[in-house]
């Protein structure tokens, strides 16, 4: 993981606003006083930047971090989660949240999971909820901006978040960092970065492939600036595709 935090210049993901969200809430799940519950939530759309975000905090926390398929089975999240811990994944599916709860409570490390949506199914949230109670140890949800109404199902589940923390759009402050950390040596131009921070609609992903765009072409063309009268009428990616030619 520690790859996805390490742009070209050396730089870091920390200052985007996703990321100082997610790190304040693993911080605070994992230095809550023993008697409040340890689990919370970290929701919100696709494109936000939530993994971007927790490949910061697991690196900070030493945290674990699994991030669930679509077709995982409790076998598979325990294997994974085992994987992590360094733990070989042998016996039952009892064996293996025993194995969980032990490593986890020796350990004292967070749990991060990620694409927490798939939880909701096949008895995982009930799983993760048990390996929580019984470890003591911190474990935060990542998922979509309807995960908190799919966890309300789970009572038992629900009562056990100390926090849900919405993930917020990126804003041209973000995209203004994103720009220092992957078009080193270009200087983009504040109206530029402006349009760019409109057209991606407050998603990192979307931003991070305009900015790409942006240094393609400033390279093409020989450019060290680049505003929006050099860019012309050239639209910006928005994840809309383009109009059908009749």
């Amino acid at each position: 993981m520690t790859n996805a935090m390490q742009p070209g210049n050396g730089g870091t993901i920390a200052p985007l606003r996703n990321v100082g969200l997610f790190h304040e809430l693993v911080g605070r799940v994992t230095s809550r006083p023993a008697h409040l519950p340890g689990m919370a939530t970290f929701h919100g759309f696709s494109g936000y930047g939530k993994t971007f975000a927790a490949t910061y905090a697991a690196n900070r926390f030493r945290a674990k971090y699994v991030e669930i398929g679509e077709s995982w089975t409790k076998r598979k999240l325990c294997s994974a989660i085992l994987a992590e811990l360094g733990v070989p994944a042998r016996g039952t599916i009892a064996d293996m949240v025993e194995k969980i709860i032990e490593a986890l409570a020796v350990d004292q490390v967070p749990l991060i999971i990620d694409e927490a949506d798939h939880l909701c199914g096949g008895g995982m949230v009930e799983l993760v909820r048990e390996i929580h109670d019984k470890s003591g140890a911190a474990i935060v949800l990542i998922g979509e901006e309807l995960l908190p109404d799919k966890l309300a199902k789970w009572e038992r589940v629900h009562n056990r978040m100390l926090d849900w923390v919405p993930a917020q759009p990126a804003d041209l402050d973000d995209v203004r960092h994103l720009a220092r950390l992957y078009c080193s040596g270009l200087e983009i131009g504040e109206d530029l970065l402006a349009k760019v921070a409109e057209s991606s609609q407050g998603r990192v992903r979307r931003a991070c492939v305009n900015l790409e765009r942006i240094r393609e072409r400033a390279a093409t063309e020989g450019q060290e600036f680049m505003g929006l009268a050099q860019w012309g009428s050239e639209a910006l990616f928005s994840g809309r595709p383009p109009a059908r030619r009749l």
